[in-house]
């Protein structure tokens, strides 16, 4: 199958207008990122913006970038944009502020996607090992069966833990990283659904998906990232590279 990396960048950010031009070390965070997926066993990664300033510094270092329209509403209505225009089975939506998505999470969602037919999507989650990310809304936690398919996402810390005596139960949350991989039909579908009640309320896209009966496979990695949404992230993330 040919899998195809798309990383969707915005400059009007709500909260942190031009994070993806910001330097972390010595490069832009856009380049961290880019960098990463194009270690990765894609057959090809490509930036998709709607601002001239994020596609003039991409094609600095030497990215392959496209121009996409102003009018999306979302990153995954940008991956959309580019599938439209490329053959690729699959399509992996690579955040463009997760300048510590290594290229071997990238690997191991795709790989574990692709053979799980049933899948409509897949993404990564990982055990929350610090409270403030169980209480942070910025951290998303998901939920899932014991096959694995996603059954919900919440700014919240879900499940909630009413009998605190319970055994067994403590470390069993689980924080949503910033990745998905689509089935071709699967994206052109999740595009052209109205946005969701669910989806509203705590503005995460993924509701949308699970509201219509999409599965998403989630998979369970290990390995952490950091997700810039914020000015403070930009300080938690150089002290990730110190450590």
């Amino acid at each position: 199958m040919k899998v195809i990396g798309v990383i969707p960048v915005r400059y009007k950010s709500t909260r942190f207008p031009g994070k993806a031009l910001v330097k972390l070390k010595d490069r832009p965070i856009i380049q961290w990122v880019y960098e990463n997926a194009k270690k990765a066993s894609l057959d090809k990664v490509i930036i998709a913006t709607d601002d001239e300033r994020i596609f003039k510094t991409a094609q600095g270092f030497g990215a392959e970038v496209v121009m996409t329209s102003p009018k999306h509403r979302s990153g995954t209505e940008r991956v959309a944009e580019v599938a439209r225009g490329i053959k690729g089975e699959i399509f992996v939506n690579i955040q463009g502020d997760e300048p510590f998505l290594k290229p071997e999470m990238i690997d191991f969602l795709v790989n574990n996607f692709i053979p799980d037919r049933k899948a409509d999507m897949g993404t990564l989650a990982t055990y929350i090992k610090d409270k403030n990310d169980l209480e942070s809304p910025d951290v998303v936690k998901v939920v899932f069966a014991k096959d694995g398919y996603a059954l919900y996402f919440s700014r919240f810390p879900i499940p909630y833990l009413r009998d605190k005596n319970i055994k067994g139960v403590r470390g069993q949350w689980y924080k949503h990283l910033g990745i998905y991989a689509y089935r071709r039909n699967a994206l052109f579908k999740f595009v052209k659904l109205p946005w969701g009640r669910l989806e509203k309320m705590e503005s995460l896209e993924q509701l949308r998906a699970l509201e219509n009966g999409m599965r998403i496979k989630v998979i369970i990695t290990k390995k952490d990232s950091l997700g810039i949404d914020n000015p403070q992230d930009l300080k938690k993330a150089e002290e990730w590279l110190r450590k």
